[in-house]
């Protein structure tokens, strides 16, 4: 038996048949799900453990700051981190996942996740993003 890694998985070769077996992670089975066509398709959930939520950028402050409203019903200023920053374009009205600091106020977050049209349209299809 072989492994290789391709595409951000781990694939492994049956010695029957040789065809590609993808193995995945506990945490690659819970982001993955088929969708109407058949493909696979991968999102990124909150992890309601560490306190990620769901936001929505309102408005754009300069250097690597926005302004997010929560769906908690809070507005906080959301910092982009630098891995981000240049990767990673945001404007006002994408829909991002934050972390609220828990060493400082309520008012402060990170944004650690964009997410794109067809990933919207998952999560909304699914039920786990609520419009708020």
């Amino acid at each position: 038996m072989s492994f290789l890694y391709h595409n951000g998985c781990w694939l492994r070769t049956r010695e029957s048949d040789g065809h590609w077996r993808i193995i995945l992670s506990e945490r690659d089975r819970r982001n993955r799900s088929t969708s109407d066509t058949g493909e696979l398709v991968r999102v990124r959930t909150p992890n309601r453990d560490d306190g990620e939520l769901f936001g929505v950028i309102v408005q754009m402050l300069g250097y690597d700051r926005v302004r997010v409203r929560c769906e908690d019903g809070q507005v906080r200023v959301g910092r982009i981190p630098g891995r981000m920053k240049k990767r990673v374009w945001m404007r006002v009205g994408d829909t991002v996942l934050v972390v609220p600091w828990d060493f400082q106020t309520e008012a402060k977050c990170d944004v650690i996740w964009r997410y794109r049209g067809n990933e919207l349209e998952w999560l909304q299809k699914r039920g786990i993003l609520k419009m708020f």
